[in-house]
């Protein structure tokens, strides 16, 4: 049963028998169709319920989806209560912060990752390939697309959680090698196996690439934090960057961030100037410049603390002179103390990691239950370094510039 764009009290409850055209509420309906009495009922896009003057079907759904009251729910049409306890209730959206609270606090929830790479892989070779090969009127004998095209197009083509825009940019290039095919056939040409689709043949058959892949660091450098980020379409890999001008010790931050990552790098900054000391830095290092923090793609909102520890090596590296190792990716939010806290997101930062060719990944000593937990083909290959305290993380990526050299 979807639910977007219903606005109306009555779909869910029913109309009075009074009115013409009296119809029972579509829970009754599915019921009825159905043909028994605990079905499992999924409730689509709860998120998009509206609200107008004929009621609001939020509120008329607190007594469908609570298991204390809905043993005696009334259908406006039926007038007698109906049991609906042993209904099995799903519902899906795609954000929470738009139902509302009474109906959300009804609901057990479970947040569901989008697919990572690996992931968006085997669907397409498993589903996504044969679907869009039939409806476009070729045989699996006529084309031939290898893991790597389809790596290049979830990689450089597609940003996204699901897998929508990866079927369409393989339907194009069935569709057009179909057509190929076609023109080939009318020419009076034979060909010997299938069309194979390679790498160099997709700017042609998709266009240029819709993203490119982050330039990590290939030395150590000053000034720079090789970073993990957790978005909605996977986890990705930022390089934040630090720089040092003449002023007033103030703090500068660009790259569209939001507010708890601003706050992120006025805590590590406060770490720093509370350390100076300990750090190996003088009072007018920090007192006579101003520093300047970037983070890379502009134009894509960032937020979250989980980059708190790369901002705050970032920054002490623009301070010190000293350069960072390029070869260690990392995650963490930093408290004012030095402590490194745990962060979600892991997996699909981890694969992030991964798909760069980062094989050393340090990140906070809570999070080592979660890594543990990950299946073994998602560990392998990558050194965990757990933290306690970010001092760990300063003494194994800072390193003096001629030592460096």
């Amino acid at each position: 049963m979807s639910l977007g764009g219903i606005r109306d009290e009555a779909e869910i409850r029913g109309h009075r028998r009074t009115y013409v055209g009296a119809l029972p509420g579509r829970i009754i309906q599915k019921i009825r169709n159905a043909g028994t009495r605990n079905p499992v009922m999924l409730l689509d896009e709860v998120d998009k319920l509206g609200v107008d003057f004929r009621g609001d079907p939020s509120a008329a759904l607190l007594e469908v989806l609570d298991p204390e009251q809905n043993h005696q729910f009334t259908d406006h049409f039926l007038e007698v209560p109906f049991n609906l306890s042993r209904v099995l209730f799903l519902t899906t959206a795609n954000v929470s912060h738009t139902i509302p609270k009474p109906l959300l606090d009804r609901m057990e929830t479970l947040h569901i990752p989008g697919y990572v790479a690996e992931e968006k892989m085997h669907i397409a070779k498993e589903h996504l390939l044969h679907k869009v090969t039939l409806e476009n009127g070729l045989s699996e004998e006529e084309i031939s697309i290898s893991d790597g095209v389809i790596q290049k197009i979830i990689g450089e083509y597609t940003r996204e959680a699901g897998v929508r825009n990866l079927e369409r940019q393989l339907a194009k290039i069935t569709r057009k090698t179909a057509r190929k095919l076609v023109d080939e056939q009318e020419k009076g040409q034979e060909r010997n196996g299938p069309i194979r689709v390679t790498k160099q043949q997709l700017p042609n058959l998709l266009g240029p690439p819709k993203r490119k892949d982050t330039r990590l660091p290939e030395q150590p450098t000053r000034g720079t934090g090789v970073g993990l980020a957790w978005t909605e379409t996977g986890g990705d890999v930022l390089v934040i960057e630090a720089v040092t001008m003449k002023g007033k010790g103030e703090i500068t931050l660009t790259g569209n961030l939001g507010a708890i990552m601003k706050e992120s790098a006025k805590t590590g900054l406060g770490y720093i100037k509370a350390n100076a000391s300990a750090l190996g830095l003088q009072e007018e290092q920090i007192d006579n410049h101003d520093i300047h923090v970037h983070v890379p793609e502009g134009a894509i909102p960032k937020d979250g603390p989980s980059a708190g520890i790369t901002m705050t090596i970032a920054m002490l590296s623009a301070l010190s002179g000293k350069t960072v190792r390029p070869d260690v990716a990392m995650t963490g939010e930093i408290s004012l103390r030095g402590n490194v806290l745990p962060v979600g997101g892991t997996r699909e930062k981890v694969l992030a990691a991964k798909r760069y060719g980062i094989q050393r990944v340090a990140l906070p000593a809570d999070n080592r239950v979660d890594i543990e937990q990950f299946p073994a083909w998602i560990r392998k290959g990558v050194e965990f370094i757990y933290l306690e305290h970010i001092s760990h993380l300063i003494e194994l990526l800072l390193q003096v510039e001629e030592q460096a050299a």
